[in-house]
């Protein structure tokens, strides 16, 4: 399996997310062990995701599934068997908070799509394969499921907190 996980992702499987159900605890780390035993993981040339990954989860490995998981990624970070990196362009380089890269999708039916998972999506679409952006408790992505599969991006629902129900 390659993929690329977003941050709430591990959070959950930390059991550090409110309205994660521990089914979906359960479900997050399971697919985050399997990553780490024989799967693949794809990040940024910047290190945009994993800064992100470090705000929300101890490097330590304890005492959490997720943090476990980027004591893996720091550990592999140079093991292309394990860590793939894929180089996204940022739209304005000099702004160190730029969230807009030229993979991302021109689409008006994008415009309003969450500037900080746009990282995210361009690392799917600047991937060869463009694997799939595993997704736990965010209901922002299955607002735009649509939009983004149009362009090729997969989006994996872990749980169905991510789903909205309206």
């Amino acid at each position: 399996m390659i993929a690329i996980v977003d941050t709430n992702v591990p959070v959950v499987a930390n059991g550090r997310s409110e309205q994660a159900s521990v089914e979906s605890v359960n479900v997050c780390a399971l697919q985050l062990k399997q990553i780490t035993r024989e799967g693949k993981l794809v990040l940024d040339d910047r290190w945009r995701i994993l800064r992100e990954y470090m705000k929300y989860l101890s490097s330590s490995g304890q005492p959490g599934v997720g943090d476990a998981f980027l004591k893996w990624v720091f550990n592999n970070i140079a093991n292309p068997a394990r860590i793939e990196i894929v180089l996204i362009t940022p739209i304005n380089p000099n702004d160190p908070d730029n969230a807009d890269f030229r993979e991302f999708p021109d689409d008006p039916a994008l415009a309003s799509f969450d500037p900080s998972d746009r990282k995210f999506v361009a690392v799917c679409l600047a991937h060869s394969q463009h694997p799939p952006i595993l997704n736990a408790t965010d209901r922002d992505w299955w607002d735009f499921r649509e939009a983004l599969s149009v362009h090729g991006v997969q989006v994996r629902f872990l749980c169905e907190e991510g789903k909205r129900h309206d």
